[in-house]
């Protein structure tokens, strides 16, 4: 039985996203994510949502696996606009059921709010489900590499990324798997209070965490014993081209911020 696809994790298929230059995503997603902080109107909300849509198209990844990406988030952004519309008194008074209040500057807040974050996630996970994680450790280092005359540990960094977004579905699954093992021995996670149901995730946690660090272990073990020493004399398997595509898709991630800031 496999797992479901999660966040951060590479769905290889061939499609025009995927053939793109890594360097060329990681800029344009960061242009999207600095435009999302900047546009504060619903239109200019509508466009950049509609551009991710097309970009979701584009890359052939079905809608309901990129809707798994984003399911880990869920929650998160449920409970920040739900904070927003009941504790926010800013604007008209919408409703008042007793000491719960709904005005309406909080009720766009909390919408404004959840967009953000949901848009934000999108563009990170089209990163990631697009790009290879060699690809995209490739990618972060050559952006930085103006940094490594400031003795500044670009690859290293860039290592570390990807390791942590290689290690984000396989956690997943591990915890998975002792979830079924546990219920199997009779535990209960869906009944009870929150502090019950987070008692009940004790006996997941523990062994979860246990096997990261072994997990850690052996992967230093089988790095340092293939040789790795970092950036030292390493060479690439594959050399990265940025194209005339690569630099149309940059001009084109800063119109839509643009359009979106001006809107």
């Amino acid at each position: 039985m496999t797992a479901g696809r999660t966040l951060g994790q590479f769905y290889p298929v061939a499609s025009l996203l995927h053939g793109l230059d890594p360097r060329a995503k990681i800029l344009g997603t960061a242009a999207l994510a600095v435009g999302l902080f900047l546009v504060d109107s619903a239109a200019g909300f509508l466009l950049i949502s509609a551009v991710v849509v097309l970009l979701v198209a584009a890359s052939r990844i079905p809608p309901g696996t990129f809707v798994g990406f984003l399911r880990p988030v869920a929650f998160i952004v449920a409970l920040t606009a739900l904070f927003q519309v009941f504790f926010s008194r800013e604007g008209e008074l919408l409703l008042e059921w007793g000491f719960v209040q709904v005005h309406e500057g909080g009720l766009v807040r909390g919408l404004f709010l959840a967009s953000r974050i949901l848009l934000l996630v999108s563009t990170a996970a089209l990163l990631t489900a697009t790009t290879a994680p060699v690809a995209l450790a490739d990618g972060i280092e050559d952006l930085l590499s103006p940094l490594k005359k400031a003795r500044f540990p670009a690859h290293e960094l860039a290592m570390m990324i990807t390791i942590a977004l290689r290690f984000i579905p396989t956690l997943h699954e591990e915890a998975q798997k002792i979830t079924r093992a546990q219920a199997a021995r009779g535990a209960d996670f869906s009944e009870g209070g929150p502090i019950r149901r987070a008692r009940a995730l004790l006996p997941v946690l523990v062994p979860l965490t246990i096997g990261a660090f072994r997990r850690a272990d052996e992967l230093a073990e089988a790095m340092e014993s293939r040789g790795y020493r970092g950036d030292e004399g390493r060479t690439r398997y594959r050399e990265l081209r940025f194209r005339t595509r690569d630099a149309l898709v940059l001009c084109a991630a800063a119109l839509v911020v643009f359009a979106g800031i001006l809107l």
